[in-house]
């Protein structure tokens, strides 16, 4: 009997070594790639890139890093959240079309739809900008962030523009910039019929372009989707991360697209 009590008495305490193995790696694991920012890391589904909005070969891609570039150290050194980032590259001279340049939007079809645009507050993001990259087109060789949207403005038969923002200058080359805020640096403007209300030649702030879709007192612009993208313009190799749209930070990892509470 007594023999029989020890074996089960083992192997009881075996498993419950074991258990606590797995959960020391499991929780260590979950440390290690939640970086040096803290706060809600749930996953957000309907992230990936909008086919329709895709021209030629790029590459828009939940990648780990980057890390450096080699000698960089400190916060410019690593992804601003966890380990990951979006990864895109886009060549200019690479299609048979007119302009022959790529594009790419990674973004979310469903999630922001029907939000409307003056219910925008905050936006902007971190970038992972090169030297190559100001090489290939300028200093204001940069991503974008894009909102399809429906102007709902009256006297104009046309349901869609796309809200485009530019960013200036990354202040860091070579490593990770800190964010970079679309309600005040860059400048914004409209695709297709809308254009003459903010044109990319007028560089419209956020709150102008807000201000212009809002003058005919209609039902208001309403947000189709929301997306990180480049194109069509230069080469451009690097990566975005910590998209503000918000109060909600979109941390890209290789596992998804996980969200944060901004503080």
């Amino acid at each position: 009997m007594s023999t029989r009590m020890g074996g089960t008495r083992g192997k009881v305490l075996a498993v419950a070594a074991l258990a606590a193995i797995v959960a020391s790696t499991f929780t260590g694991s979950v440390s290690a790639a939640s970086g040096g920012h803290d706060g809600d890391q749930e996953r957000a589904d309907h992230w990936g890139v909008i086919t329709r909005n895709t021209i030629g070969s790029p590459v828009a891609d939940l990648r780990n890093g980057p890390f450096g570039s080699f000698g960089v150290t400190g916060p410019s050194a690593r992804p601003p959240y966890g380990r990951g980032s979006l990864g895109i590259e886009v060549a200019d001279q690479s299609t048979t079309l007119s302009p022959p340049s790529e594009k790419v939007d990674f973004g979310n079809e469903v999630d922001f739809y029907g939000d409307p645009v003056q219910g925008l507050r905050r936006v902007g993001f971190h970038v992972f900008q090169t030297g190559e990259n100001v090489a290939y087109g300028g200093n204001e060789n940069m991503p974008n962030i894009r909102f399809e949207i429906d102007p709902n403005l009256t006297g104009l038969d046309d349901d869609y523009s796309t809200m485009v923002w530019v960013p200036d200058a990354s202040p860091v080359t070579n490593g990770w910039s800190g964010f970079i805020d679309a309600t005040t640096t860059g400048y914004w403007f409209l695709t297709g019929n809308e254009n003459n209300i903010c044109s990319q030649a007028d560089q419209c702030s956020l709150q102008t372009l807000k201000a212009e879709l809002n003058q005919d007192g209609g039902a208001g612009a309403t947000i189709l989707s929301a997306a990180v993208g480049k194109g069509r313009d230069h080469m451009w190799i690097g990566a975005v991360d910590g998209l503000r749209i918000n109060q909600t930070i979109y941390d890209f990892e290789t596992s998804g697209v996980r969200t944060r509470r901004a503080g």
